[in-house]
């Protein structure tokens, strides 16, 4: 007799039940992975284009006057406030998922940026925020000479 029947048996499902269950448990409100985790905001893609950082922020909605981003040694801060939406001026919400107030997300950058050389450009809601690497950082060309 068997206990377990082959055709019963799928590890693929167990897994995806697993991954189900452990994102079910980060986005729990009760469970905080800090500024970093799940529902910070802005949220941020941050990638490296060889000529150095790239940090993408989601800042729909936001008028450029509302935030400022600050580069002081290797961390950037992009602070700001989100407007209450007074549109209409309802009794009450069916739904209420977009936040407003004050917010402020500090990214810890690698050692080797010229933070002085940073630029910053805000358009249809994203910001970028591109920090050159510092020219001790870049490759250099090394002449080899002959005897």
């Amino acid at each position: 007799m068997a206990l377990l029947r082959f055709d019963d048996f799928d590890p693929v499902s167990g897994i995806l039940t697993l991954q189900q269950e452990l994102d079910r448990f980060l986005r729990n409100p009760a469970f905080s992975l800090g500024p970093s985790g799940y529902g910070a905001f802005p949220p941020v893609n941050i990638f490296d284009n060889g000529e150095g950082i790239v940090i993408v922020a989601e800042l729909p909605g936001i008028d450029a006057a509302h935030f400022n981003i600050v580069g002081q040694d290797n961390t950037l801060t992009i602070r700001g406030e989100r407007k209450h939406d007074e549109t209409g001026k309802p009794d009450g919400y069916h739904r209420r998922e977009r936040p407003f107030g004050e917010f402020s997300r500090s990214i810890q950058l690698p050692d080797h940026l010229n933070m002085a050389g940073a630029t910053a450009n805000y358009e249809n809601g994203l910001l970028t925020v591109r920090v050159p690497k510092a020219e001790s950082a870049k490759p250099r060309q090394i002449a080899v000479e002959t005897a």
